[in-house]
């Protein structure tokens, strides 16, 4: 097999609680190709804004589906938890997305969320060409590169 690497550069804007950032949000909604929706375990009000995000990204995106994962974050942080595991699974399952807890603080999943979400993108746009490809096309597509982050400072 012909493995190629390829670069994905990433973009973080964290702009959520941030009213005055609504129209930049948006803006990098409509050219966003992927999305993490992250809340902290240790913040309920956190965890219940994630549906209105989601609903935004799918209202400016115009679709019913896209690729997101739901991240708990502060998974460090056990004895200052407001929201349980299943509880964010469960959002996770009415959202039709992945759910992962991590950590910033202690690098815990910070890398596996990145990677997973790359992964989310890669099958839905396999999806949407999917309908439209050719065979020789096909072909090509299983040789798409396998991509690695790179962390730029």
């Amino acid at each position: 097999m012909n493995m190629v690497t390829c670069v994905v550069f990433s973009l973080v804007l964290d702009t959520a609680g941030q009213e005055e950032f609504g129209a930049m949000r948006e803006q990098y909604m409509r050219t966003g190709e992927g999305f993490l929706l992250v809340f902290s375990v240790t913040d309920r009000g956190s965890f219940e804004e994630i549906y209105k995000f989601q609903r935004q990204i799918l209202r400016v995106k115009d679709r019913d589906e896209f690729p997101m994962i739901l991240i708990g974050n502060k998974a460090d942080l056990d004895h200052q938890r407001q929201v349980t595991q299943e509880e964010g699974q469960q959002l996770a399952r009415q959202l039709k997305v992945t759910y992962m807890e991590a950590s910033a603080k202690i690098r815990m999943n910070v890398d596996q969320a990145f990677h997973e979400l790359v992964r989310v993108i890669r099958k839905f746009q396999e999806n949407l060409s999917s309908f439209t490809r050719t065979n020789t096309e096909r072909k090509r597509q299983e040789r798409l590169p396998l991509c690695h982050f790179l962390r730029i400072p």
